[in-house]
């Protein structure tokens, strides 16, 4: 993400693209736990033939929850640096 921000031609759309791919970037790994638990529980459900409707939910929370605060220091790491690009960059210039 840096090298895009230390360019002289880095308009509105860059910077918009660049908190897209970042909101992505910080959202993949919780998502992918909480899909990954979610299959895991609707496979474990299949196979014992327990039809709960909320048994998903609760495994699927709390390893977001837990995924999100061991990645948290990165998570705001990346938000840091993210948030020091944008205070350094000026519209009316575009660097």
């Amino acid at each position: 993400m840096e090298p895009m921000m230390q360019s002289a031609g880095t308009d509105a759309l860059d910077v918009v693209r660049e908190a897209f791919v970042l909101m992505l970037t910080i959202a993949a790994p919780i998502l992918a736990v909480g899909l990954v638990v979610g299959l895991v529980v609707s496979i474990l459900q299949a196979v014992t033939q327990i039809q709960e409707q909320t048994l998903v939910f609760v495994p699927k929370i709390l390893s977001m929850v837990a995924v999100t605060i061991l990645l948290l220091s990165w998570i705001a790491a990346k938000l840091m640096d993210f948030s020091a690009a944008m205070f350094a960059w000026s519209p009316a210039t575009g660097a």
